[in-house]
């Protein structure tokens, strides 16, 4: 493994990860909001005698403009990646829209892994074993997606909108293996069951509540790591693939329909083709 990027690696699952890996001498770059989390992260590499090998990229990744900056900086410095890691999300009880006017679990979750994806697919394309961990939660029906309101800007509620960004990225999966499975970049969907993460977003009372239980029975965050770099120290043989708690689950069934695939992708690309958001 030589370069790993990290989108969400400041905190949970991330940050976690990123400090295994430095440990192993890896090259890790993360991508965060939060500069102070940042210099934290640079801090504790060079603390670890790594600091030549840890980068943090700053972006607020629920803009895609700054999201599209972020990617164009990785490429820039970064030709080859070898590992691309999804991990960040953040839950809001309330709608809220971005100031480019997207609904920001949806922009959040979903538009930035895409754009991720499609920015590093030449990087990646270059490693001997390019693989894509997308840290969601795959096998869940189509049922969620609401097709004619993707941005849920009638009936909002921050469970129904992870859930469906889950299932958003269940369909990214299999239209990004479709197009840049045959360059040899393997996408790797992992639910890595309930773990002790910060929990990042804002929480009404009800949810709040839920959520420390939650905390307390959780797995910790090192239990959470080892299928996702099972994952990416040997990407599997297939295009795609999903694991839920470490156990592989088929991805020939209806919920990772190849036909709403594309017609994700389709609107997916109407979407960013268009000035504002429909």
């Amino acid at each position: 493994m030589n370069t790993l990027v990290i989108a969400g690696g400041t905190d949970g699952i991330g940050k976690a990860l990123a400090q295994a890996y430095l440990g192993r001498g890896a090259t890790v770059v993360v991508i965060g909001r939060n500069p102070e989390r940042g210099r934290h992260f640079l801090d504790t590499a060079r603390a670890a005698g790594a600091g030549e090998r840890a980068f943090f990229v700053t972006a607020d990744l629920s803009l895609l403009t700054e999201t599209s900056r972020a990617a164009e900086e990785i490429r820039a410095a970064f030709p080859t990646v070898d590992a691309l890691v999804f991990c960040a999300r953040h839950y809001r009880s309330r709608r809220t829209e971005t100031s480019e006017g997207y609904e920001e679990n949806f922009a959040l979750f979903y538009l930035s892994r895409h754009l991720l994806g499609e920015a590093l697919a030449e990087p990646l394309s270059r490693a001997e074993h390019p693989v894509i961990v997308n840290v969601a939660g795959p096998g869940a029906g189509l049922e969620l997606v609401q097709w004619d309101d993707l941005q849920l800007s009638r009936h909002y509620h921050g469970g129904a909108a992870l859930g469906q960004g889950g299932k958003l990225n269940d369909l990214l999966g299999v239209s990004y293996a479709e197009q840049h499975g045959p360059a040899g970049i393997r996408y790797v969907l992992i639910h890595p069951g309930v773990t002790a993460t910060g929990f990042s977003g804002e929480y009404d009372a009800g949810t709040l509540s839920h959520i420390r239980s939650m905390q307390h029975h959780a797995k910790p965050v090192e239990a959470a790591l080892p299928p996702i770099i099972a994952a990416i120290d040997e990407p599997p043989a297939e295009a795609l693939s999903a694991y839920v708690e470490g156990r592989r689950i088929p991805v020939d069934t209806q919920g990772f329909d190849p036909a709403a695939a594309r017609r994700l992708r389709d609107l997916t690309d109407r979407l960013l083709a268009g000035s504002r958001p429909s």
